[in-house]
């Protein structure tokens, strides 16, 4: 049986603490069968709250992006097939969120942008969510998709290796590959994913490396010049 988490958040479906120990709570609920992921209303996730996240000082900001990377993490290593439903725009952190499943597929809607804009924003990735965005994007894709920070339509999401598929209903096409997956014997698919892609966060940054870069990460994050980026992408 799918076990579907439907994102929901009045700010675009913005990735905050509360959201995200939210989805935690799901996923520990859905106990390793196939998850379901989508967004309410028009959006799959826009991103990081950044109206919150500006306001962040280093230790606010340090332990806010330990709390995304664990959550991205618990995602991406889930053991169970994991799908993302992209219903609307899934950029920064919803972009992430959505490299993080097995399988992707966007709503056929050229208005709707995907993509991963973080370096246009000034900030640096997380380490171990760097990982797994060098991983899941791929590596010929890599400039224009993760330097060039820009964000596409879902044709070109798909043709760059953002998502899997374009459908104009993402929600049955997910259900359909979810089901499919499911049938498969899930102590093969589990142990199989688990080679693929670690063991545990540390398969993803060992602590010693995660800690140094974390920690230039978050002096980039708490500058008044990406402050100042953050709030003029909430304005526009």
């Amino acid at each position: 049986m799918i076990f579907e988490i439907k994102l929901a958040h009045p700010a675009k479906n913005a990735l905050d603490s509360t959201l995200m120990a939210y989805m935690l709570e799901q996923l520990r609920e859905a106990a390793g069968r196939p998850v379901l992921i989508s967004g309410s209303d028009n959006a799959f996730s826009a991103g990081l709250n950044l109206k919150t996240v500006s306001r962040f000082d280093g230790p606010a900001m340090r332990m806010f992006l330990d709390r995304l990377e664990h959550f991205m993490a618990a995602v991406y290593l889930y053991p169970g097939p994991t799908a993302a439903a992209i219903n609307g725009h899934a950029i920064a952190g919803g972009c992430v969120l959505a490299l993080c499943c097995d399988y992707r597929v966007a709503l056929a809607d050229p208005k709707v942008k995907i993509g991963l804009n973080e370096v246009a924003l000034g900030v640096r990735f997380p380490p171990r969510i760097h990982t797994i965005v060098s991983r899941r994007v791929p590596p010929q894709h890599h400039e224009r998709v993760i330097l060039g920070a820009e964000l596409f339509d879902p044709v070109t999401a798909f043709e760059l290796g953002l998502v899997d598929a374009v459908s104009e209903d993402p929600v049955q096409n997910a259900r359909d590959r979810l089901t499919t997956w499911g049938a498969l014997p899930q102590d093969a698919y589990s142990a199989t994913k688990r080679d693929l892609r670690g063991r545990g966060e540390t398969d993803l940054c060992p602590e010693a490396e995660h800690k140094k870069r974390l920690d230039e990460a978050v002096d980039a994050w708490i500058t008044d010049d990406v402050k100042n980026r953050m709030l003029a992408a909430l304005r526009r």
